[in-house]
């Protein structure tokens, strides 16, 4: 059976060794053995729970979430229900993550299509005399620094 160390996994999933120690020390690898001189020693079964981790933390699940979930798979099969609740709200979270990051790329695009345009400048001037005299009639600095 082949053992990895704690650099060997750090590589492998682009984490920094404190990265991985920090988890460790947070509740989040309960499932990593030490050896006899006290080094942690991964197997192939603690790195596709790594994976996991990896991929929560990634979606922006809080590492007190990761820990309930890690918790819930050293327990076995009970959790089974407990688990799938939450995952699945956390499905929920990234997708709602999703919808917003699509409508700020709708945004970023609409922007660069319109500093790509013919008629870029004018309409940013137009824009920004706008903003000068709408600030102008309510007495406000409007900011600008032309």
């Amino acid at each position: 059976m082949t053992t990895y160390s704690i650099k060997e996994v750090a590589d492998k999933f682009d984490l920094t060794i404190s990265t991985l120690r920090y988890y460790d020390k947070k509740g989040l690898l309960p499932f990593v053995a030490k050896n006899k001189s006290g080094y942690r020693e991964f197997t192939e079964s603690d790195l596709n729970l790594i994976h996991t981790i990896c991929c929560l933390k990634n979606t922006g699940m809080p590492i007190h979430e990761i820990k309930e979930y890690i918790e819930c798979c050293m327990e076995g099969s009970k959790t089974i229900e407990q688990r799938k609740q939450l995952l699945q709200a956390h499905k929920e979270a990234v997708l709602q993550q999703q919808v917003q990051l699509m409508e700020n790329l709708k945004e970023l695009n609409w922007k660069i299509e319109r500093y790509e345009s013919s008629d870029a400048k004018e309409k940013i001037d137009a824009q920004v005399a706008y903003v000068i005299k709408e600030k102008q009639e309510q007495q406000l600095a409007h900011g600008f620094r032309l």
